[in-house]
């Protein structure tokens, strides 16, 4: 029989992939509300402070000397830089199918640099895998990447530009978080990670943005599920997966991110879904099943 942990573990991939999408359903509607950086400033914010507030009432052990700094700078690494390119560049203009095609990218890196960084072996069936799992991204977005404005990207360079040094980001953020914080009790970790991303959002969104943040229902309501489920729920599953196993197998699950906000716009905006994309989910399905069998 097994325990709550392990089940915990086995459930860990399915429910972060679909807490983890619903995170480009949050910022389509907060957009209308508030501008990127300051809404993430005011989300990583309120995170930490719950997440504090929290650990003092358990009494949770938190991290000391250099591992209290690591777990500063992984926030910085997998929410500051990640979240914040992405959300910078997509209110600039890179259409988001671009954007979720450089995202796909990052299985593809991290496969690559795991041998390097962290002596990970991967085997041919995982590096089979992982071409299976692009694959299948590349054809649940098929439809989106026809139609996207390829001739007009050069007009926004620097956003693309920083899209990518969010790609770039969370997959050494991933390495980071593996490399430096093996140990330690993950409700704290995650806290002081949410003071890194928190100081590094914060000054560049009053540098560069006029701070807009209209409360209404629907606001108040997109930023409790951005802290609770996502903050909370979507980024502890992913820490959970990274301790507990190969950074490889991990960055995987993104392959499994796009179909889930197909499915997702599909049921809260109406969008199609072609035979095409549907291919595409099983087959990213399948590439992901690959690179995380053990």
């Amino acid at each position: 029989m097994l325990d709550r942990s392990d089940l915990l573990l086995r459930a860990s991939p399915a429910a972060f992939v679909l807490i983890w999408s619903t995170g480009w359903i949050a910022a389509r509607f907060a957009a209308d509300y508030a501008d990127p950086l300051t809404f993430l400033a005011i989300r990583f914010g309120l995170a930490g402070m719950g997440l504090f507030l929290f650990a003092l009432a358990v009494s949770a052990p938190w991290p000391r000397g250099r591992a209290a700094w690591h777990a500063i700078a992984s926030g910085v690494l997998l929410h500051a830089g990640y979240l914040g390119g992405v959300w910078w560049a997509v209110k600039q203009g890179v259409p988001a199918v671009i954007s979720g095609l450089l995202a796909a990218l990052q299985p593809i890196l991290t496969a690559l640099l795991a041998p390097a960084l962290l002596g990970e072996r991967l085997s041919p069936m995982r590096i089979l895998g992982i071409a299976v799992g692009f694959v299948g991204v590349l054809l649940v977005l098929a439809p989106k990447l026809a139609g996207a404005p390829w001739n007009e990207l050069g007009g926004i360079l620097l956003p693309l530009a920083v899209n990518t040094v969010g790609m770039l980001s969370v997959t050494l953020g991933t390495f980071y978080q593996k490399r430096f914080l093996p140990t330690g009790d993950l409700r704290t970790v995650t806290a002081l990670q949410y003071v890194g991303a928190t100081a590094a959002v914060l000054p560049v969104a009053a540098m560069i943005e006029p701070m807009r943040m209209e409360w209404t229902p629907v606001s108040a309501a997109v930023m409790a599920w951005s802290v609770v489920a996502i903050s909370f729920g979507a980024i502890g599953l992913l820490l959970l997966l990274i301790r507990r196993g190969a950074v490889s197998r991990a960055a995987a699950l993104i392959y499994l991110v796009p179909p889930a906000v197909a499915v997702q716009g599909w049921f809260f905006f109406g969008e199609t879904l072609s035979a095409v994309q549907l291919l595409g989910m099983a087959v990213a399905v399948f590439g992901v099943a690959l690179t995380t069998r053990r």
